[in-house]
């Protein structure tokens, strides 16, 4: 049990006792660094319904405790809040309670309960993953693992948009320009070869739109006119007629992209339960609209157009069918998300990953879901995260300005490389070794600068700062779960024997209580989707146990009682860093 569990039913006891009224809820919060105590309760709340003043009633409160409860060791009232002193035993008694437990702070999934689904990736065939993908991925894949850790079943999906007038611009190009040109032949990876031919596309396009224009038409009607986008326009009218020739075309070139995208997943260290394809999916959700005509949930127009008025939520007329009967974005977002309990009954919510230029569509989207009737309409998140720049500038996909995911994964792991070597402290690894242990650390510093930001803000990424062995980086961290596994093997005695210390170094108990800390932060990090707590909760882990580290002995220490302490206590924290840094998909290395 956490602290304000343990105190909570003693202060409420307390308050019957003292004053004869009942309190159905303590307020807690941490306490300040410039006062003595372990965790505060807040007097002001009491006031309401107690009448005397926070001194006298935060003292006799604080009395009853000291003389009541054998983990409260001593007090004092600051203003209206109680600063409540912990005993040294009961941080003793709390280690040796979880001094064994693996993956602590982790909950076991009640299979009862409904799972959840998370979408994330979610990429176009028509290019490869970038650094903008690389945000959304690592934000899912995280939101992923830290609900399971808080106790829910998870199931990993995305929906591949593999349909449309981009991969028919890839495809023609191809066919007009790429002579046969294979991943094979060519050398690139199959997703930036069809990348390439996006971008050929676009050059193509805009010569003859200026062409066009100089020949005395406007700009828009040049874009219209146009030979090359009237013939990928054509191009996809045939796919959607099932032609042979285009679909046979489509499905070589998407294989080509998907074992593309498969290797940068590897790279990147995410994975999936369960595809989509928008080509399988694009026309879901038009057999909904009838249901919601009959409803009254959505009005036809006179041009035969379907719509629902959100005007009294707020918000504006939304479209769900155009005139001639074809569905939009909309359409099939709602027939997909229905589509998916379908296939996996027991999901009872979504986590959609997706851009915050998307907000307003999530919104509808949700708000349709639940006045059509669906129960689990109301557990639907818009994981909204803001964009990725850099200090070049804008990325464009057209233009093939944007950075890579794969250019980017191996820049770190050179950046590493190159940082490790000025250090020059791996003259005894092997070269694979050495391979490893770049890759370990510049994928580490990719994730944690990026997951440590809060999602909602925009990141300005810059490659060099993340790979800082100092600050609140990804190799700070596991350069000090490096040097603990290093204090680990040179300890040759058995650390293993549980052990009662009459009073803990100040240092020891700081660090007692920033693990206690963490069951706590995976649950907060669950509600609120958010790899940034992780992160940064290790963050100050770390510079608790380098204040550690600093302040006492470790393995010079004579006293061997106190000596085993800190060896099982630095172990612990080596494990909480690894089961955190394992929720944002950052590996260790034993090593550094």
């Amino acid at each position: 049990m956490s602290l304000p569990q343990i105190l909570t039913p003693s202060i409420q006891k307390a308050i019957q006792a003292l004053f004869d009224v009942t309190v159905d809820k303590i307020e807690f919060q941490t306490t300040r660094k410039e006062f003595e105590g372990d965790i505060t309760m807040v007097i002001f709340p009491l006031l309401k319904v107690i009448k005397s003043n926070p001194a006298e009633l935060g003292n006799k409160i604080g009395n009853y405790l000291v003389e009541n409860v054998s983990e409260v060791a001593r007090f004092n009232v600051v203003s209206g809040f109680l600063n409540i002193v912990i005993s040294d035993s009961y941080y003793v008694n709390f280690f040796n309670g979880i001094k064994d437990q693996k993956q602590f702070g982790f909950v076991v999934a009640n299979p009862d309960e409904k799972a959840v689904m998370v979408e994330y990736s979610s990429p176009n065939t028509n290019k490869p993953l970038h650094l903008g993908h690389v945000r959304n991925n690592l934000l899912g894949y995280s939101v992923a693992e830290i609900l399971k850790a808080s106790g829910k079943k998870v199931y990993k999906t995305q929906i591949i948009n593999d349909r449309g007038i981009h991969i028919c611009k890839s495809m023609l190009a191809w066919e007009k320009f790429g002579n046969g040109e294979t991943p094979e032949t060519s050398g690139l990876k199959g997703d930036k070869l069809v990348g390439k031919y996006y971008v050929e596309f676009d050059k193509a396009y805009k010569n003859e739109i200026n062409g066009l224009i100089e020949t005395g038409k406007t700009e828009e009607e040049a874009k219209k006119q146009a030979p090359i986008i009237v013939e990928a326009q054509d191009m996809l009218k045939k796919w959607e007629a099932g032609d042979e020739k285009v679909i046979a075309l489509w499905k070589k070139m998407n294989e080509w992209v998907y074992e593309g995208f498969a290797t940068t997943y590897t790279n990147l260290g995410v994975d999936f339960d369960k595809y989509y394809y928008e080509s399988n999916t694009y026309l879901l959700g038009k057999d909904v609209v009838q249901v919601g005509l009959d409803k009254g949930v959505f009005e036809k127009d006179p041009d035969g157009s379907v719509w629902i008025d959100l005007t009294d939520e707020g918000l504006d007329r939304k479209i769900v069918l155009r005139s001639d009967g074809t569905a939009v974005y909309m359409t099939q977002d709602i027939g997909t998300a229905i589509q998916r309990v379908k296939d996996m009954p027991d999901v009872g919510g979504m986590v959609y990953t997706v851009g915050n230029e998307q907000d307003y569509h999530f919104k509808v989207l949700f708000l349709i879901l639940q006045k059509l009737g669906f129960d689990w309409a109301s557990s639907l998140y818009h994981l909204s995260y803001g964009m990725v720049d850099l200090p070049s500038g804008k990325m464009k996909s057209r233009e093939g300005t944007v950075v890579d995911a794969d250019d980017l994964m191996q820049d770190m792991t050179d950046t590493a490389k190159q940082i490790s070597e000025d250090l020059g402290k791996l003259d005894s690894y092997s070269d694979e070794e050495k391979a490893k242990l770049y890759k370990t650390i510049g994928l580490g510093a990719l994730k944690y600068y990026i997951l440590k930001v809060d999602p909602k803000k925009r990141i300005l990424f810059n490659p060099e700062e993340s790979v800082d062995f100092a600050g609140n980086t990804g190799p700070f961290i596991q350069y000090t779960y490096a040097r603990i596994q290093s204090i680990i093997r040179k300890a040759d005695f058995d650390f293993s024997a549980k052990i009662e210390i009459e009073e803990m170094h100040e240092k020891e108990k700081e660090l007692v209580k920033q693990i206690e800390l963490f069951p706590e932060v995976i649950q907060n990090a669950a509600q609120n989707h958010s790899p940034a707590l992780i992160a940064n909760y290790t963050y100050d882990l770390v510079k608790e146990y380098n204040s550690f580290y600093q302040s006492v002995h470790i393995l010079g220490e004579v006293d061997l009682t106190k000596k085993i302490f800190r060896v099982q206590l630095s172990q612990k924290v080596a494990e909480v860093i690894k089961s955190a840094f394992h929720l944002l998909g950052i590996e260790v290395p034993e090593r550094m």
